[in-house]
């Protein structure tokens, strides 16, 4: 059964506005003017034609308001540029995403959606979307991702010291309950911008705040108007936890009324102007069932292959079954050495945490029972359950929470700040 279109454009819109899909100019008609010079690679009007029909497509389905088609135009153009600049730097560092991952995203994607992959390409068609030009948006974006996290994310480091500064200060103490959809519109400056930059920069954002005042729709002013990475999502950056929006402006947004709008923020990217679309409250408690496992690993080797090692495994299950002494033999043969010292322990294991075969495997097991050999990328086990409980998390849970939350805050200005400059790095001319 096909899912209507809106239900379709809703789960891939982040993915289509963010992941226009950029050609080589191989493959471009020969008559197709060029829009954009970037770097060595070019932008044509027939990519920036479909783009436009695309997001407008995707835009409509939200039931958000259009700016005009030059407004629309410019900004989708730029937001081209730099995945062009991303895509192209990432080609230059060698990080590509091979097709079993694409699959496995595009299958999860489908799954989310209660299709299979046939019925999803089905209403991708019927949306007006070619499942193979989908399945390259998907790779595109996990590029991007994978480049992102080694140029930005894997370069932040949160200390214990930070996680505990943030837990007590009264910032994490108020609303720790309540979640917020904010609005986000940034009227961006660049590095080092001379005063007549900034000058006008806090122009053009005080020119904004004046039409919302006046009754402009934020999410219409965001696509046509927004530096943001969320701009053609209305600059909608979704629920977050107080801990999880920028601390710029989230003292501001525990004192707003739902609907209501700041003045324009001055920040060292910019002026940002939000507006509380809504908020609601959560439960902080965090049970988990936790499960209480030991095991033993074979790992196949240049001398041992895999088949021998899962014989080897499976001898030692004989024994075990005999009555052999499962830590003894964990302390003797298991190829984890962490665990090995312990009898094969891994003590009490969240949810999540194990590889899914051993997880699926451990999960199947009674308490008691020694599971077949499982094989996961690690090699061959054997796994014991020897016990389970439901466990209060939630102090542990906060203080993730809390790290995750101080990481994002270091994350989002340096992305900004590395788009920022690769931006201005770029050779790019626009020739519309």
């Amino acid at each position: 059964m096909n899912a209507p279109p809106l239900q379709i454009a809703a789960a891939i819109l982040a993915l289509t506005i963010l992941l226009p899909l950029v050609a080589h100019s191989a493959q471009r008609e020969a008559l197709d003017r060029v829009v954009a010079v970037v770097n060595d690679d070019v932008i044509t009007e027939l990519e920036l034609t479909a783009e436009m029909e695309n997001i407008k497509q995707q835009l409509r389905a939200q039931r958000m308001s259009l700016p005009p088609d030059d407004v629309l135009q410019k900004q989708i153009l730029e937001r081209m540029i730099v995945l062009n600049i991303q895509l192209q730097d990432a080609e230059r560092r060698h990080i590509r995403v091979d097709d079993e991952t694409i699959n496995n995203t595009v299958e999860n994607i489908a799954r989310q959606n209660n299709m299979t992959i046939m019925q999803f390409s089905q209403a991708l068609r019927a949306d007006g979307m070619d499942y193979g030009e989908f399945r390259k948006r998907i790779g595109d974006e996990l590029t991007i991702n994978r480049l992102q996290q080694r140029e930005v994310a894997n370069r932040i480091t949160v200390t214990e010291q930070e996680v505990d500064d943030f837990l007590a200060s009264q910032e994490s103490q108020s609303a720790p309950n309540d979640e917020f959809r904010v609005g986000h519109i940034l009227v961006s400056i660049p590095e080092a911008a001379t005063a007549e930059r900034i000058q006008s920069a806090k122009q053009k954002a005080q020119k904004i705040l004046e039409d919302l005042q006046q009754g402009a729709d934020f999410a219409q002013t965001a696509i046509a108007q927004s530096d943001g990475q969320q701009a053609l999502q209305g600059g909608d950056l979704g629920w977050r936890k107080l801990a999880q929006i920028p601390s710029l402006f989230a003292n501001l947004v525990t004192e707003m009324e739902v609907g209501q709008i700041s003045d324009a923020i001055r920040s060292p990217s910019g002026f940002h102007i939000i507006k509380l679309m809504e908020r609601r409250s959560d439960e902080t408690q965090h049970i988990v069932n936790q499960t209480k496992v030991r095991h033993i690993l074979i790992k196949p080797d240049l001398i041992l292959s895999s088949a021998e090692a899962r014989k080897r495994i499976e001898q030692l299950k004989q024994r075990i079954e005999g009555g052999e002494n499962f830590a003894e033999l964990a302390t003797s043969h298991s190829a984890d050495k962490g665990s090995a010292t312990q009898g094969g322990d891994l003590g009490w294991v969240n949810p999540g945490v194990m590889v899914k075969p051993f997880e699926e495997a451990m999960n199947a097991l009674p308490i008691g029972e020694i599971s077949d050999p499982v094989q996961t990328q690690f090699g061959w086990h054997i796994i014991q359950v020897l016990d389970r409980r439901q466990f209060d998390d939630t102090e542990e849970y906060i203080r993730n929470q809390a790290r995750e939350a101080v990481r994002q805050r270091k994350i989002e200005p340096a992305l900004a700040n590395w788009l920022r400059r690769i931006r201005d790095e770029a050779f790019v001319e626009v020739r519309l």
